[in-house]
């Protein structure tokens, strides 16, 4: 699982460090969180399909997908790109993707992120509406507060394989599985420039800070990172067996 994808920066990264992280690790799936890809915010379709070239196969995303209006009409298409589950009924675009013996489900927190379904009740009953889920469940939880994640988290040990948190940008040391077999960590991080605040120019971020003046920020330059999270889950049981950080930089 690659962490928020930011703007050019990340698309280099992923572009140059991903491929060796595949055939490092023998990596048979790659998800990638993709909705800061275009310029810092949202997702193009041409950005998509650089992060696919790259060789991410699931693309999930967060409040941000639709900040690029012209990735809409995709989200109910044949891309291998997923919203969160929880946003309301009516919404373009789905919440979750099957491919091969995995299902990967976006979801999304409420603390601090707006008034939304509630993801524990909306993970229930996704859970519940499937006679026969796939035995690897991997969910990314798009979500501000470590609070929020972590208890999520707890909610459905032994009912998923993996709770993997993004949206801060900022990757935790917490990796771990918990006792009934699902691996958690409240967030992978960020792929993208490495000195930025979470992404974007320090100098521009610090100015906004002290005049209180709301604008958009640019995307940072210089060293790219990628943060991700390598998970290794029992085919058999969906059972996590270990998850591990695998963060790299060039310059």
């Amino acid at each position: 699982m690659v962490g928020d994808v930011v703007g050019r920066p990340g698309r280099r990264a992923l572009k140059h460090l991903l491929p060796e992280i595949k055939k490092d690790y023998s990596v048979d799936l790659v998800i990638a969180n993709s909705e800061n890809a275009a310029g810092g915010l949202g997702l193009s379709p041409a950005t998509a399909l650089e992060i696919m070239d790259a060789g991410a196969q699931i693309l999930t995303s967060g409040n941000h997908i639709w900040d690029q209006k012209d990735i809409i009409p995709y989200l109910d298409g044949d891309w291998p790109l997923i919203r969160p589950i929880n946003y309301p009924k009516g919404v373009p675009g789905r919440g979750y993707l099957i491919l091969g013996k995995v299902m990967v489900v976006n979801i999304i927190g409420r603390t601090f992120m707006g008034y939304l379904d509630c993801p524990f009740r909306a993970m229930d009953a996704l859970l519940q509406s499937m006679a026969n889920p796939p035995r690897i469940i991997i969910v990314d939880l798009h979500a501000e507060a470590t609070s929020e994640k972590m208890a999520l988290g707890w909610y459905l040990d032994g009912r998923v394989s993996a709770v993997l948190g993004t949206h801060t940008h900022v990757g935790t040391a917490d990796c771990r599985v918990l006792p009934k077999g699902t691996a958690y960590v409240t967030d992978v991080g960020m792929t993208g420039p490495l000195n930025s605040v979470i992404g974007d120019e320090v100098e521009a971020v610090i100015e906004r800070f002290l005049n209180g003046i709301n604008r958009r920020l640019p995307v940072a330059d210089g060293p790219v990172i990628i943060n991700s999270v390598l998970v290794d889950i029992d085919g058999i049981t969906g059972r996590a067996k270990s998850i591990e950080r695998v963060d790299r930089q060039i310059e």
